[in-house]
């Protein structure tokens, strides 16, 4: 068997002994006098106390979390315009270049029909189906060139119109967005200045109501030392004029009548007097004498009931010795009856 030490769990100890501080602590709140009489409880003012600090704080982390959700929302709010602008920007650049890569005269069929290209075959090895156009064909060409340049500058105004108004558009709807942000933030500031009112409207009634019950704890407090001040003048005055602090004995008896003995106060008792202290005296030492005389006693009869004891021992030893000699004579009566048997069996 090994011996293993193992940790006690004085948990349930523990929570036993916190309710019990608990019960005597309040025991001792209930049955105070001084708060019983002045009738305030300082520990639930400083737990108010503390209960407003608290709630003030949580309300200025409510506040500061507003505001961070506020200007995140903001940053979210401007980053998504700075987004849709940056598309804008990227789109309008992209629409540009294609303007400017897939609509140029150069690349056109009018230009192929002037000729522009430079054509590694002489002219004179080009048959009639090499031709685009005939001598007297296309009389209208240049009508219809200037009509098609119309048509395109039409075409890019209605696109550059196109682009302003959706700028305004854009515009527009920023403005408004930045209005309703702006709103949204004067009703926050207004609703945060109320708050503070408020606030400082229940600090202020707060304040007020501790200062009455402190004036009022003052003012008990005031009263009750006066008092305690004249019930300790009363005491000093009733010590000093009492038999209290006499050495008399005489002070502490009361006459009871009807030939009964004195009556002892304790509260004033002043020690035994000369006859007592003698009687006492007397009475210890008949004490001793009689302890003395009854351990005598004692004693006699002690030694009267050993030497009993004695003479029964020797009594019993002797009957165990005459016993013992018995069954070693009927041991050898029977050791010579076997033997005799014994030789009888064998002679026969």
């Amino acid at each position: 068997m090994y011996k293993v030490d193992l940790p006690v769990d004085d948990s349930k100890d523990k929570v036993v002994e916190a309710r019990r501080s608990a019960e005597r602590a309040r025991k001792a709140r209930f049955f105070n006098p001084r708060r019983r009489v002045i009738g305030l409880d300082l520990d639930a003012l400083n737990q108010q106390v503390l209960e407003n600090k608290f709630k003030r704080s949580c309300e200025k982390q409510r506040d500061r979390d507003f505001d961070n959700l506020k200007r995140y929302q903001d940053e979210v709010v401007l980053l998504q315009d700075s987004n849709e602008k940056e598309k804008r920007k990227a789109l309008q650049k992209d629409l540009t270049q294609f303007w400017d890569s897939q609509q140029q005269m150069k690349i056109s069929h009018d230009v192929e029909v002037k000729g522009t290209y430079n054509l590694t075959v002489p002219e004179t090895e080009l048959g009639p189906s090499s031709m685009y156009v005939f001598q007297g064909e296309d009389r209208e060409q240049k009508e219809r060139v200037k009509e098609q340049m119309r048509q395109k500058e039409k075409d890019l105004q209605a696109q550059m119109d196109d682009k302003k108004m959706r700028d305004k558009r854009a515009k527009h709807r920023e403005t408004l967005l930045n209005k309703q942000l702006v709103n949204q933030d004067l009703m926050w500031a207004q609703q945060n200045a109320l708050e503070e009112e408020r606030r400082k409207a229940a600090l202020v009634s707060l304040s007020n109501d501790n200062q009455a019950l402190a004036e009022e704890r003052a003012l008990n407090l005031s009263e009750q030392r006066r008092k305690e001040a004249m019930d300790n003048l009363i005491d000093i005055w009733h010590t000093g004029t009492s038999d209290m602090l006499t050495e008399s004995a005489e002070a502490a008896e009361t006459q009871l009548g009807g030939g009964r003995p004195p009556h002892v106060l304790p509260d004033k008792w002043r020690g035994m007097s000369l006859k007592q202290l003698n009687n006492f005296h007397e009475q210890r030492e008949q004490q001793r004498l009689e302890r003395k005389k009854q351990l005598e006693a004692d004693k006699i009869r002690d030694a009267a009931w050993d030497l009993q004891l004695l003479k029964i021992s020797k009594t019993e030893e002797e009957k165990e010795q005459r016993m013992a000699e018995l069954r070693r004579q009927q041991r050898v009566l029977m050791d010579q009856e076997n033997k005799h048997l014994a030789r009888q069996q064998q002679a026969q």
